[in-house]
């Protein structure tokens, strides 16, 4: 085991390799700083919590998880919504922050899955392994650590997603020591009486852990838990309790069904706040040409069953 601290400001990021070697071993040390911020945010028992806590707390989580499910998934995985140059790269800094690596890294990891979902080539799949396995550790070893280049020829010309990418702590950072400033702000301190760090354990550390255990729960809770309203060759289920926490990624059988929508929630009562958030921005014209649910996807359902 090495203990540069390369590993963590610098990472090997890229190769136009397949992916070889072990996959299950894990990188301790590279994975310090998602272990050692899941024991900060403990200190939240430590200090009064008051609505301004919860309020900056949801506010922060729901920026960030929206920027992963609304860039990270639907725009740089599936390439369902077109936007401009700077909006992508700004949707891609924001959910940079959450800590779950950069864009070219998220995406290329995800058509992977959807690629090899539930076989043996599928690295976060709960039925190769285990759930744990699918839930955190799979991205704490050394396979998950490069982008594979050629799983996204798309996006490889913008070299601030590159940069971005390579140096994806960066955003993360940033937010922290924003979150714990923000007190400085005559108009922030008046409005929440928050200390400083009560600011940084609501607006920071807390949503962080839960952002990480939501997102991570698309991996493991709805390919082993829910109704499948389409037949599809893995395990996905559509999962509603997820679906509201990750907002609209639960809804996961159709997503593998039909991953080219920009909407995952394909049928009345099935919550996508996502979709519903796209639907704004395109409002504005910060998105458009959002990717509908063709009419004979809708045709293919069958009837929910466990």
């Amino acid at each position: 085991m090495s203990f540069s601290l390369s590993k963590w400001v610098c990472p090997p990021p890229e190769t136009f390799e397949d992916p070889v070697g072990s996959k299950g071993k894990v990188e301790w040390f590279r994975c310090l700083p998602y272990i050692v911020l899941h024991c900060l945010a403990l200190i939240a028992f430590f200090h009064p919590v008051t609505i301004p806590c919860l309020v900056l707390a949801l506010v922060s989580y729901s920026v960030r998880m929206f920027s992963i499910t609304a860039f990270y998934h639907r725009y740089f995985s599936h390439r369902t919504f077109k936007t401009s140059r700077l909006v992508q790269f700004l949707g891609a800094f924001i959910a940079c922050s959450s800590g779950q690596r950069g864009p070219l890294w998220w995406a290329a990891h995800h058509r992977r899955h959807h690629r090899h979902s539930d076989t043996e080539k599928d690295v976060h799949s709960p039925h190769s392994k285990s759930f744990f396995w699918s839930h955190t550790l799979w991205f704490m070893t050394d396979y998950a650590v490069p982008t594979f280049l050629k799983e996204i020829p798309d996006l490889l010309k913008f070299r601030e997603l590159r940069f971005l990418n390579r140096f994806d702590w960066i955003p993360l950072v940033l937010l922290g020591f924003f979150c714990y400033y923000l007190p400085e702000f005559a108009w922030f301190a008046s409005l929440t009486e928050l200390t400083h760090m009560q600011s940084l354990i609501w607006g920071f550390f807390v949503p962080t852990i839960v952002l990480y255990h939501a997102t991570f729960a698309v991996n493991s809770i709805t390919h082993l838990f829910g109704s499948r309203r389409f037949n599809t060759k893995d395990e996905s289920r559509n999962n509603w309790l997820v679906a509201i926490f990750a907002f609209g990624e639960g809804w996961h059988n159709n997503h593998h069904f039909f991953p080219g929508s920009a909407r995952q929630g394909f049928f009345k009562g099935e919550f996508d706040l996502t979709y519903y958030g796209l639907k704004i921005l395109s409002v504005f014209g910060l998105v458009h040409d959002l990717r509908p649910v063709p009419v004979w996807v809708k045709e293919k359902a069958i009837q929910p069953k466990d």
